[in-house]
């Protein structure tokens, strides 16, 4: 195809991603660092009690066998219990206070002659590290991965205690950061010539489907006492087929240096990454001194083009794509913030089944895991820095350490995701205060994508800006692509002030909900519904009209995008809720709260009463809940983001005994041209469907117990249908799993979903039955959940009242038990229900 190739060969660049591994045979070794840690808390304790820091923690002596035994990633917060003194803004746990882990391992007497160094991916917050009583490092930012060498510090031939003391202070972030060491730790073990920390970068220029021009630059780094000449050669591989290779000789590298090696490869007829075909490469990298292979790695990598332009968006491949993307933060629901590869993928599975392309990561710097597994899946990335600079946002937040620490945090960031094929462009940061002083802006943000550049010249840099006027401050200039939040209705205004400047939506809609719950009578107009849908149980009606202030609801944007093809997306804030920032149950509910009478207020005054004054602890923002229930809105974005997906979706639900006889209105989601209605087979009429909505409203039907069934039709043809029914009283419960095997490792996960059940099977919409869990065989339960944003049950237990109909249990098999196990739920008068679960 002569106008594809063309479009290719014009493209901004061709991109490569690798990801380090270690290739079978290398004198290099990368060892979990993750297991048998023990840990203990000092400071505000979660009981309210304080706990005086100890002294000599760090030392080699000091006694540690009372302490709790646990394996990383850990989030200490996470297990609560919920304390309604501590802020919904950040979810209401005990995040806050002194964390020490220790951990105790051997060291052989050969592997003296190597360098050893401990890598973290992540580490909330502040985080200090001693070997055998001497300091090795510290660092500041909670979200930064960092290296510390520990060769000097070791035992050799004997037993090492490696202690790290993390200070996680309150207030320092405007969600749920988490506590702990959160994401994976690893030991390397290198020669004295070996590969740097994150110094492999591949990318291509001049390339085409036909061929690929691969660049690769290795910094070599020299740790012995004595000048060296080495080897780095270079293999292509498709599989296990070394299809392309290349060696540069003779790289003289002096004593204590770094010495970066340049090589070019031609690929023939690369097969391109995308969202739809994430094809992945392996680069196998070798150093070689006197004929001897001193290191080797293995680098997975991907081939594709990104192109952002002012006249229609953003290009993949050649290929204009519409970003149809959500913003997440980093926590994983019920596992808090520790990170988990079977989490992460089935995050990216439910997003990626609603036509989820992309993931804005708001506002900090994703794992590692989450960018892999991005890679492997097909999903691309907006990769993001900071929520603020040296202008706060919170009293202990990053602001406090930007002046100091921005620059490392900066290229470290940079230099460990530039080659993922999944990253597309590079934040800065997310609402930035200095956006809105030019003269402390312009300068600071033009410094910041001088250093991205340094480390990556091929991705463009953003920021999310929530201030319109920046586009024309002067401030948009310090940008290569705009990303505005919110403000939709002025996206006319930024690319007439900047021409040259592509533009996005970094943040859209901000549409609240709470899953299956829906307040009569319904925002029929379409216009934001501020303060209204709000019930007095502290949830959001699901009809989806109800935003705050600064928001709109999702339609609204479907309009506008439309309007402007130039932009080249969305990114929707959020795609699951996430723990913190209850919006708008932030604060005192009352001031909120329309009480159309006494009895409603009430209601509310009761409500609150039984519940100790307790309010909400994670958001209503997303289109999926806490536990990866989709809510309503999940089939609104699927309409539109899937087009030649049949969807109609229907809701509410129709189980109201309370509301026969009453007008009920009708809503359905759906990419039909025209949909008809019926109500116990009697039709409401027929509606076309709206030029960029995808909701189709009926105002005035009455309610009757019985069915609904929704018939779409595209070009005069049925398209696709939908049927719901009246249920009886629950009778049973239902037990389904995400995956059925899993890894016999004590670290993979099946995410079990409990539905309460009729006799016919159907979930009762609004049953809150208490639901017990058990386990027999070689499993165990990690954590449960409902997705009740109100609910302050405990995630680890046994036990959980359901929500609207469902509950959620995550489970995994023992460590090295492999075998199936039986995951059973009960509950008072209900049948019980069970699943099979293998490890492997």
């Amino acid at each position: 195809n002569t106008s594809l190739k063309k479009q290719i060969s014009s493209s901004l660049l061709l991109f490569i991603s690798s990801i380090c591994l270690v290739a079978d045979g290398s004198p290099r070794t990368v060892q979990s660092f993750d297991k048998n840690w023990q840990f203990a808390r000092y400071g505000p304790l979660p009981d309210g009690d304080t706990r005086a820091e100890e002294k000599g923690i760090e030392q080699s002596q000091f006694k540690d066998a009372n302490w709790r035994k646990l394996n990383l990633p850990h989030d200490w917060a996470i297990e609560g219990p919920f304390n309604n003194k501590l802020s919904g803004r950040t979810g209401k746990l005990p995040y806050g206070g002194i964390g020490w882990y220790r951990k105790h391992f051997p060291m052989a007497k050969k592997a003296k002659n190597q360098r050893h160094f401990i890598n973290f991916d992540g580490a909330m917050s502040h985080p200090q590290v001693w070997v055998n009583g001497k300091k090795v490092g510290e660092w500041a930012y909670g979200y930064s991965s960092f290296r510390f060498e520990l060769t000097d510090s070791l035992v050799y031939g004997g037993d090492n205690v490696i202690a790290v003391r993390l200070d996680n202070p309150y207030d320092s972030s405007r969600w749920y950061p988490g506590g702990g060491i959160y994401r994976h730790v690893h030991l390397i073990s290198t020669d004295s010539v070996h590969l740097a920390q994150w110094g492999t970068f591949v990318r291509c220029e001049n390339s085409n489907t036909d061929e690929a021009t691969v660049k690769i630059s290795s910094e070599v780094r020299n740790q012995s006492k004595a000048s060296t000449i080495a080897i780095v050669s270079y293999q292509i591989l498709d599989g296990k087929n070394v299809i392309e290779s290349s060696r540069v000789d003779r790289t003289s590298i002096a004593p204590g240096k770094i010495q970066t090696v340049d090589c070019s490869i031609n690929l023939k007829q690369p097969k391109l990454w995308s969202v739809d075909v994430p094809h992945l490469y392996l680069l196998r990298t070798t150093v070689t001194i006197d004929g001897k292979v001193v290191d080797q790695q293995d680098t997975s990598f991907g081939v594709r083009t990104v192109k952002f332009t002012v006249k229609d968006g953003f290009h993949l491949n050649g290929k204009r794509v519409q970003l149809q993307g959500v913003c997440m933060h980093h926590d994983l629901g019920p596992l808090g913030t520790a990170t988990n590869r079977a989490a992460i993928a089935r995050q990216i599975r439910i997003l990626k089944s609603m036509g989820c392309n992309a993931i804005r990561f708001s506002h900090n710097m994703p794992s590692t895991d989450y960018l892999n597994l991005c890679d492997k899946m097909g999903m691309m990335a907006l990769d993001e820095s900071f929520d603020c600079w040296a202008k706060g946002k919170t009293r202990n937040d990053y602001g406090k350490y930007f002046k100091k620490w921005h620059e490392r945090d900066l290229r470290g960031w940079v230099r460990r995701d530039r080659n993922h094929p999944s990253v597309i462009a590079w934040s800065t940061g997310n609402e930035i205060s200095e956006f809105n002083n030019p003269k402390i802006g312009i300068p600071l943000s033009n410094r910041l994508r001088e250093i991205v550049r340094e480390e990556d010249p091929t991705r463009p840099v953003t920021n999310g800006v929530s201030r319109h006027q920046a586009t024309n401050n002067g401030m948009a200039k310090t940008l290569d692509i705009f990303g505005i939040n919110y403000e939709h209705i002025k996206y006319d205004k930024g690319p007439a002030a900047n021409p040259d400047m592509p533009f996005f939506g970094s943040e859209t809609s901000s549409t609240v909900s709470s899953r299956g719950v829906y307040a009569f009578p319904p925002n029929s107009s379409g216009k934001r519904a501020k303060n209204k849908g709000l019930t007095a149980d502290l949830h959001v009606s699901s009809f989806d009209f109800t935003a705050p202030p600064w928001a709109h609801p999702i339609d609204h944007v479907f309009h506008r995008l439309d309007a402007h093809p130039n932009f080249a997306g969305e990114f929707v804030w959020t795609g699951f809720d996430y723990l913190g920032e209850p919006t708008p149950f932030n604060k005192d509910p009352s001031n909120l709260l329309n009480f159309e009478t006494k009895e409603k207020k009430q209601e509310y005054q009761n409500y609150m009463k039984k519940i100790g004054g307790v309010t909400s602890r994670s958001s209503y923002f997303g289109i999926v809940d806490l536990c990866g229930f989709p809510k309503d809105r999940f089939y609104q974005y699927r309409s539109r983001w899937l087009p030649n997906v049949p969807t109609v979706h229907i809701l509410p639900h129709w189980s109201w005994p309370e509301r026969v006889g009453k007008k009920t209105a009708v809503h359905v989601y759906t990419n039909a041209d025209e949909v008809e209605l019926f109500v116990n087979g009697k039709s409401q009429g027929k509606q076309k469907r709206q030029p960029s909505s995808y909701r189709i409203q009926w105002n005035d039907v009455v309610y009757q117990p019985g069915k609904v069934k929704a018939v779409g039709y595209r070009d005069g043809k049925e398209w696709a249908r939908e049927t719901i029914y009246t249920t009886g009283e629950p009778q049973q419960l239902l037990l389904s799993a995400d995956r059925r095997e899993i890894s016999a490792d004590g670290y993979d996960l099946s995410f079990v979903t409990v539905t309460i059940a009729d006799r016919n099977g159907l979930q009762v919409p609004r049953s809150m039955n208490n639901v017990t869990f058990s386990i027999e065989g070689p499993g165990e339960i990690v954590a449960v959940g409902n997705g009740d944003q109100n609910s302050h049950e405990p995630f680890q237990s046994t036990q959980r009242k359901a929500f609207n109909g469902l509950a959620l249990v995550i489970v995994r098999s023992k460590a090295g038990e492999r075998g199936p196990f039986t995951v059973k739920a009960s509950s008072d008068d209900l049948r019980e229900g069970s699943v099979i679960i293998t490890g492997k």
